[in-house]
């Protein structure tokens, strides 16, 4: 009776890490900032448009939707783009994954995989995916945070 206890518990405990993963991994960036150098008027390199914790993540999670957004640093279309990002992830954290891809960086294998899956050699570029892993939105240029809200929306 004790083993088949504990053949139970380890079962149960794989299943939670299979499900909610490992202690410290994330599955999308978190604490996003905008640089506070950007010059919006300008495709000057000002550095990272986006800030923030765990943005090398990349990993679309089925029942969380997604949003994920493209950019290179020298864009002002990209710029005016992140600023949007940045306020829809403070209207939306917790209940959406924030997927930022810095295309003037080494991509992650995980953020490689989104850009060869759904980027379109045009910036910016944003993607959202739904709860079950469908692409609901995916288009390249400025989007604004009005539309993207009601594509949110009924993605969560």
């Amino acid at each position: 009776m004790i083993r088949k206890k504990a053949g139970l518990c380890l079962i149960s405990a794989l299943t939670i890490f299979m499900l909610a993963g490992p202690a410290g991994v994330s599955f999308a960036a978190t604490n996003l900032k905008l640089n506070p150098s950007l010059d919006y008027t300008s495709d000057s390199n000002d550095g990272p448009l986006i800030t923030g914790k765990g943005l090398s993540d990349g990993s679309v999670r089925k029942g969380t939707p997604a949003y994920i957004i493209f950019y290179h640093r020298e864009c002002y279309n990209s710029k005016r783009q992140a600023r949007r990002t940045v306020e829809l992830y403070e209207k939306y954290k917790g209940k959406v994954d924030f997927i930022i891809v810095d295309l003037d960086t080494e991509l992650p294998k995980v953020q490689e995989g989104l850009r060869h899956r759904f980027y379109k050699n045009y910036i910016p570029h944003v993607t959202v995916i739904d709860t079950g892993g469908e692409v609901v939105y995916d288009r390249s240029g400025e989007v604004g945070t009005d539309v993207i809200s009601v594509i949110l929306d009924r993605a969560i």
